[in-house]
């Protein structure tokens, strides 16, 4: 692994007295794809927001490719690239003509964005598909389309926040084979999902929050070896036995 890229130092945030960030703190290497997970409401989605530049800390530092996130946003927002949740996506426009337009968003010229917006369909599995409405897509094909925006303007740092959920297998695994794709490329990925299988497989070090706090930190196997055998336990093991089993909102 060669630098960190990402460097996060006691990091707060709170909302109207409620702590949901309390002291976080961790880095990623340039290349490297590390996991987030928590319970709902661990403080997960907030962390990447200020990542991001979307929010503010309280206080704490956030340094990405040697930019300050609160100092120099605009810096790390154009060496980011961000896969949300939630679609993010026009269904009345094209596969080609969403991609060309968060490309002209990301300060591409017209036939920059025409072409990375190409490539990136290609790379999707998508190509045939340029100049089909979203509406009329499958779901995982519109989760392939939400990936290949997030790619526009080549950033340097992927956040991708649960990119595989309610998809089919065949869609699922392509997203993968891109991550590791990416990854090999020399991309940065800080990765959420609830599918603990997707962050063993993927992930060189997971970390664990719950609470606004990281309880634990460490490549998946260290993680399992903590509470047994690591050829039998699983992820989803360890992650129920740091966050308890109690339901969470």
């Amino acid at each position: 692994m060669a630098d960190d890229f990402v460097i996060v130092r006691d990091l707060h945030r709170s909302f109207n007295g409620f702590k949901a960030v309390d002291g976080v703190s961790f880095t990623i290497a340039r290349g490297e794809i590390f996991g987030l997970l928590g319970p709902n409401g661990a403080g997960k989605t907030t962390t990447i927001r200020i990542l991001a530049t979307v929010l503010r800390p309280d206080s704490g530092e956030v340094i990405i490719g040697g930019h300050s996130a609160t100092k120099d946003p605009q810096a790390v927002r154009r060496i980011i690239g961000v896969c949300p949740q939630e679609l993010a996506l026009y269904e009345d426009l094209s596969a080609l003509e969403n991609l060309v337009f968060f490309g002209r968003m990301v300060g591409l010229s017209g036939g920059e964005a025409k072409e990375q917006a190409m490539a990136n369909l290609r790379l999707m599995g998508l190509e045939e598909r340029a100049k089909g409405k979203v509406a009329k897509f499958s779901g995982g094909m519109k989760r392939r389309i939400n990936f290949a925006i997030a790619l526009m303007g080549h950033p340097e740092l992927l956040f991708l926040d649960e990119p595989t959920v309610g998809i089919d297998p065949q869609s699922r695994n392509h997203i993968y084979e891109n991550i590791v794709a990416l990854k090999e490329k020399g991309m940065t990925v800080l990765y959420t999902t609830h599918y603990m299988e997707e962050a063993d497989r993927l992930c060189r070090r997971v970390a664990v929050m719950d609470g606004g706090r990281i309880i634990a930190m460490d490549t998946p196997y260290g993680l399992k070896s903590r509470i047994g055998d690591p050829a039998k336990v699983t992820l989803e093991d360890v992650f129920l036995h740091l966050t308890g089993r109690s339901l969470r909102d």
